[in-house]
């Protein structure tokens, strides 16, 4: 099981390269001061989800492979996402998370195509930088395309 928040299916084009779905997870511990997405703090919040039929889902209804993984915070679930990354192997996944890259765990990292990392400081938006809400924030190509 996962806890999710919401799918977004629109086609994001500022949550990495291309045309992308944002998967939303719920839970964060971060608690950023000006952050957008503040209903995904709580972790008893959103919707659990069987792994396996979130991966059906996915399969069927993100026709370009391209997949954000976003949150809240992803890595308080990171058993779950790790689960969630082996079945979609055949995917193009971006994941943002507020730690910084050695907090990573290495299973998850190698199985991303691109990561951001850093926590989002109010004081530091940017809306000029790519994939980043601000600038302490590093968007980190892991794989070639």
């Amino acid at each position: 099981m996962i806890r999710i928040n919401s799918i977004d299916y629109s086609g994001s084009i500022v949550d990495g390269p291309g045309i992308r779905t944002v998967l939303y997870v719920q839970g964060c511990d971060q608690a950023c001061p000006g952050c957008q997405n503040t209903k995904t703090w709580k972790r008893d919040g959103g919707t659990e989800v069987l792994i396996n039929d979130l991966v059906i889902e996915l399969r069927e209804k993100v026709t370009n492979k391209k997949l954000t993984i976003s949150g809240g915070e992803p890595l308080l679930q990171g058993d779950e996402v790790l689960s969630l990354l082996d079945s979609l192997s055949e995917f193009n996944v971006a994941l943002y998370t507020g730690y910084e890259l050695e907090n990573v765990p290495k299973e998850i990292l190698e199985k991303l195509d691109y990561i951001k990392v850093g926590k989002y400081i109010k004081e530091s938006r940017s809306t000029t930088l790519p994939y980043v809400g601000s600038s302490n924030q590093c968007f980190l190509i892991l794989k070639g395309d």
